[in-house]
């Protein structure tokens, strides 16, 4: 979220302070990510160490909290995973939040600037390892399974009516309006063609603006707020898709991502179903942030930025899931 969230950043830095036993030196809010209930901050201590804190209005889920420690102890490790408060845990609450905190990267993320060739191949060995880890019973009773029923058609349906009476989004609407109802009539008419496949751990996120790098260095994958269990073509939809990222796939580096996960054969019609999902999901995120009247115009500046680049990728006429 870029706009700030009304918390007391020296209130924010002694609760971290006390939780985890660190010497709070700074505390630097980063505007990143879209979640409208999350936060993302920099910590810095006395002695020169760095950590990422991330605050979230309400309960991070369980399998947020624990999924990334276990894929770790399975020898993962590009996972980023939260780090256990002295007294025990994961999450910290404060107030109405919750707090996480990790091990800062340096590098930034990867969406601008695109993975190198080794990077490419690292990816695909990320996932392998990920698809092939066998949750344990503790780790499965948490994570969502896949069930092809979307919720994102019916809050496009209500917010859409929002949207085509407001000031912000109409001119929007009356645009884009006719083609986002049709994706959300193409997105039930793939969700009843998928085929049952084999369910693995998903990370269900896992596009380049989760992948942390300093320059050609290892990958860190970050933001496990939403994994699933469900077949690899949840994750594979992000590689194989041209809407993430700035340099997307193409075929040399298609190849050498299956140099590192393996033969990969995937299933075409799951594949359009998520990205068709994904596209309808995001687009009611964004009508719903632009129309909330506590938005900073900023924050509705970079929301409506989005929208309009999926809405105009869905109403081309070549557009295909």
């Amino acid at each position: 979220m870029i706009d700030k969230p009304g918390v007391d950043d020296r209130l924010l830095a002694a609760e971290v302070a006390a939780a985890w036993a660190v010497d709070v030196a700074d505390l630097v809010f980063m505007p990143v990510g879209l979640d409208g209930d999350a936060w993302a901050y920099r910590v810095d201590t006395s002695d020169g160490g760095r950590y990422f804190l991330k605050l979230r209005r309400g309960e991070f889920t369980r399998a947020a909290v624990l999924l990334p420690g276990f894929l770790r102890a399975q020898g993962v490790r590009q996972v980023v995973a939260p780090i256990d408060p002295p007294d025990g845990g994961a999450s910290h609450g404060f107030g109405e939040y919750q707090l996480l905190l990790y091990p800062f990267h340096e590098g930034g993320s990867l969406w601008g600037r695109g993975l190198t060739d080794r990077q490419w191949i690292e990816y695909g060995e990320f996932l392998g390892r990920l698809h092939a880890v066998t949750p344990s019973a503790d780790i499965a009773a948490v994570l969502p399974v896949e069930t092809y029923r979307s919720s994102a058609g019916e809050r496009l349906q209500i917010l859409g009516e929002q949207a085509a009476a407001s000031k912000a989004l109409g001119a929007f609407w009356d645009r884009y309006g006719g083609a986002l109802h049709r994706l959300s009539e193409a997105v039930d008419d793939l969700a009843s063609r998928v085929t049952q496949a084999q369910h693995v751990i998903c990370h269900a996120d896992i596009h380049p603006g989760n992948l942390i790098a300093d320059g050609d260095g290892p990958l860190h994958v970050v933001d496990w707020d939403a994994p699933i269990l469900a077949p690899r073509e949840r994750d594979l939809m992000f590689i194989h898709s041209q809407d993430f990222g700035d340099h997307p796939i193409n075929a040399r580096r298609a190849e050498l991502f299956r140099r590192g996960y393996g033969p990969l054969e995937p299933d075409q019609t799951m594949l359009s179903y998520y990205r068709s999902e994904r596209h309808l999901d995001d687009v009611a995120v964004f009508l719903r942030s632009i129309l909330n009247p506590e938005a900073s115009p900023e924050s509705r500046a970079n929301d409506l930025h989005w929208l309009t680049r999926i809405a105009a990728t869905v109403a081309d006429p070549s557009y295909a899931p």
